[in-house]
């Protein structure tokens, strides 16, 4: 039996956003319970030259979205980057699960052979097929922002684990 495109990537967008929704739930407990002011958890990076936990979030919700949309030949959602606290990152997370969640899954197993044009008409357009712009684009990417994500909030004392990290499948 083959893995669709479907199953390779939104039970698998769910399953992590819903692990990182989690996660930043627990460091929104954490910042209230060390009286923290949560701006320096959304703020925090893991060194000066990396994008903020915010922008993480963003970037991860992003590549879910976008991956979904382009793979279904559907217009990516736009999203204004204006998320300031968690709660604001808590509506992206859901925003997108149920934007992904509502695309139909033989939209998304159609993009296997799609041809996705990722920055076109700039000096960086790369062309791809669907599945090697879900497997060898996105998928990283997308593991890359998360993983980012729980690595800042595991540095600044969030107690948080592999378990919160993976989230329920």
């Amino acid at each position: 039996m083959s893995l669709s495109v479907y199953q390779a990537s939104v039970p698998l967008f769910v399953q992590i956003l819903g692990g990182l929704s989690s996660v930043l739930h627990k460091a929104e407990a954490h910042a209230t319970e060390k009286k923290i002011d949560p701006n320096a958890l959304l703020q925090a990076r893991l060194f000066p030259d990396m994008f903020a936990l915010t922008r993480q979030v963003q970037i991860a919700a992003d590549f879910a979205k976008g991956a979904v949309a382009r793979l279904a030949g559907v217009d990516v959602p736009a999203y204004e980057d204006t998320e300031t606290s968690f709660a604001d990152l808590q509506a992206r997370i859901a925003k997108t699960l149920a934007f992904i969640q509502s695309v139909p899954a033989l939209s998304i197993d159609g993009g296997s052979e799609r041809t996705i044009v990722l920055r076109p008409g700039t000096p960086n357009e790369k062309t791809l097929q669907g599945n090697a712009y879900l497997l060898h684009y996105t998928l990283p990417h997308f593991f890359f922002h998360t993983t980012t994500a729980y690595d800042i909030l595991r540095h600044n004392g969030v107690e948080v684990g592999k378990k919160d990290f993976v989230g329920s499948f």
